[in-house]
């Protein structure tokens, strides 16, 4: 006789699966395969992977079971790609392509109905240019600026870019009309962008030179707060993956980084400074949220006249006691490079347990506590640029090589695998006189090398689909 769950609890017990076995208890019985479908349970895994906030814009016609096995599908190919598994295009000539890039599409998500990336990339020319990085084409190029852009954002789940230009204008562009959306002029110049796409909408952050923090409406640009944070300019806004927290420093040795709580800069109270704390770590050059946990930053910072490199990392918590509320940071992790390493300049985050940095020609992964897990030794020169995100890892060198890894699933061994490199980025054998910069999603690489002989060129390598 067969024994049947009611629905309630059986679902309460799938909650607590992973997408291998609730797959296998879909194939139990009718009973289990109607509750493994739900999509709550979906929905729960893919933010879960994914730590995405509202990319049910990007969903369309697809369930959520639908969008977790075609995403999974997509990152297993790009996992295990070859240099010959990339259609290869160049968009060269005197377009002025300089370094700020972005993805204004999402994860492989589709635009139009159709499976392609579309990358953002600014021009020395004053431009904003979008490319169809499948097709290597030129999709659209914004009208000349007065001044030279330099921070670039986008917000793919609602196909928009943000720009901001050296005398401190923020524009919006939706990169299909010639004319922004909206435009707001700054009192300073903005030395940093960061989206922070809510429940309550999206929002953009700016930082400007004088230590000010503005939140303001997207597509408006309409003003909700502005913060005096530092003395110095801000040159670091990171939103943690659930939008709870907005993580500000600048590079000024005098500045200690400061956390805020999103919601009391999106809803400020009249009177009241919004909440934060400061964490007493000065010379904060680069910050790292975990992406699966949420309230965890790992800070890289630089001490003494030796310029010793550190990370320390943080677990914040919001407690409520009637109306008030109080925000701590507590140290869980910390240590020192040892003097014979060369300074990193970049740094990533995995699971939260560990730290990727480039020192010298080698990649190394390192426990959050100080221990080394892994050194990749595959590029011959200088690696002069990182990306990170919760997927992949992008290393260039000055020998114009690039080299893409993936993260394992929860943090497991080897933690961090090798999966391609991408030998003379371009056509011209010339090495790059300036760092190369690369971004990728999971369909595509996109890479800006800068030449001796010519300007810079825009490289795009794409899956064959």
């Amino acid at each position: 006789m067969e024994f049947l769950v009611p629905d309630v609890p059986l679902l309460k017990i799938f909650s607590f699966l992973d997408a291998f076995s609730l797959l296998q208890a879909s194939q139990v019985n009718r009973c289990w395969n109607r509750v493994a479908e739900n999509d709550q349970l979906w929905r729960n895994l893919c933010l879960r992977k994914w730590s995405f906030c509202n990319f049910s814009l990007c969903l369309g016609s697809q369930s959520w079971k639908q969008f977790f096995l075609k995403q999974t599908r997509l990152e297993y190919r790009m996992a295990s790609v070859k240099p010959e598994d990339f259609i290869f295009k160049e968009a060269s000539g005197n377009l002025g392509i300089l370094g700020p890039m972005a993805y204004l599409s999402g994860h492989g998500h589709p635009m139009g109905g159709q499976e392609k990336s579309v990358v953002c990339t600014v021009s020395s020319k004053h431009m904003l240019y979008a490319w169809d990085v499948q097709e290597g084409t030129m999709i659209w190029s914004s009208p000349v600026q007065q001044s030279s852009i330099m921070r670039l954002a986008t917000l793919p789940q609602m196909h928009l870019a943000f720009t901001a230009d050296l005398e401190g204008t923020v524009k919006v562009w939706n990169c299909q009309d010639e004319d922004a959306l909206a435009t707001l002029t700054m009192p300073r110049a903005c030395f940093s962008l960061e989206i922070c796409l809510t429940n309550d909408g999206p929002f953009l952050m700016v930082g400007n030179s004088e230590g000010d923090i503005y939140t303001l409406t997207v597509p408006e640009l309409r003003g909700v707060s502005k913060v005096s944070a530092f003395k110095y300019s801000v040159d670091l806004l990171h939103c943690s993956p659930d939008k709870k927290w907005i993580f500000a420093s600048g590079t000024h040795q005098n500045i200690l980084p400061v956390v805020f709580l999103t919601e009391s800069l999106l809803k400020p109270s009249e009177g009241k400074s919004p909440l934060s704390l400061s964490i007493p770590f000065s010379s904060c050059c680069r910050a790292c949220w975990a992406p699966r946990r949420t309230s965890r930053i790992t800070v890289m910072y630089r001490r003494g006249s030796f310029k010793k490199t550190g990370f320390t990392t943080f677990e914040l918590m919001a407690e409520r006691t009637g109306d008030r509320t109080d925000i701590q940071a507590h140290q869980i992790a910390t240590f020192l490079l040892p003097l014979h390493m060369e300074s990193p300049i970049w740094m990533g985050v995995g699971d939260g347990n560990m730290i990727v940095f480039e020192s010298g020609p080698s990649l190394f992964l390192f426990t959050i506590s100080g221990h080394l897990l892994q050194r990749f030794e595959d590029h011959q020169r200088t690696i002069g640029n990182l990306w990170v995100d919760s997927v992949h890892v992008l290393t260039t060198s000055m020998d114009d090589s690039l080299h893409l890894y993936t993260w394992e699933e929860e943090g497991r061994y080897p933690y961090l695998r090798s999966c391609c490199h991408l030998e003379h980025l371009g056509s011209d054998p010339a090495p790059s006189c300036y760092v190369s910069k690369a971004i990728c999603d999971d369909m595509s690489i996109v890479c800006v090398v800068s030449r001796i002989r010519e300007s810079s060129i825009l490289v795009m390598y794409s899956l064959h689909m």
